[in-house]
């Protein structure tokens, strides 16, 4: 017999299956070696200046990395890079880039393909949880047509307009 604890937590867990989220690769470089993890938790969170946040797992390495070089990429995937968000959901540290190609840009490790680049510096690490979340101030921005993925139902989908009614 589950506990009340368990059960909120299993409830919770439905609901937020339930919500559908944008797929983006967080990144980060250490030692001048690539490093990057797949998030689903990823939202503006200001206009002026412009910030997002990012919820990032305590025992991350990518948390780490974030802390030691102060920066973080932003890679929101499109609706054709649901591999590549599968390949940097996986443990594997720079070994998640084995055979991925990735460019330098603004310093940071970034997929070429993904419709939305941001770089961002960042303001503070708030704990929450059982993640860190990350405010970034964002220096950089850059967007390429392509439709968004996103996760929904825990698959992969993507985002399509509804028909106006008349």
């Amino acid at each position: 017999m589950a506990s009340p604890a368990e059960e909120l937590q299993t409830h919770f867990r439905e609901v937020m299956a339930g919500v559908a989220t944008p797929v983006s690769v967080v990144t980060a470089i250490s030692g001048g070696l690539p490093h990057g993890t797949t998030v689903s938790a990823f939202a503006s969170l200001s206009m002026n200046p412009p910030m997002v946040l990012v919820a990032l797992d305590r025992g991350s390495e990518l948390l780490t990395r974030v802390r030691e070089c102060g920066r973080f990429g932003i890679n929101v995937l499109g609706s054709t890079q649901s591999a590549l968000a599968l390949g940097f959901a996986k443990k594997g540290g720079t070994g998640k880039f084995d055979g991925v190609h990735w460019e330098l840009h603004d310093d940071l490790p970034r997929l070429p393909g993904a419709p939305g680049w941001l770089a961002c510096e960042v303001t503070s690490l708030v704990d929450g949880g059982d993640h860190v979340v990350a405010l970034g101030t964002v220096v950089a921005a850059e967007t390429f047509d392509g439709r968004p993925l996103t996760y929904h139902g825990r698959v992969f989908g993507t985002h399509a307009h509804l028909e106006e009614s008349a």
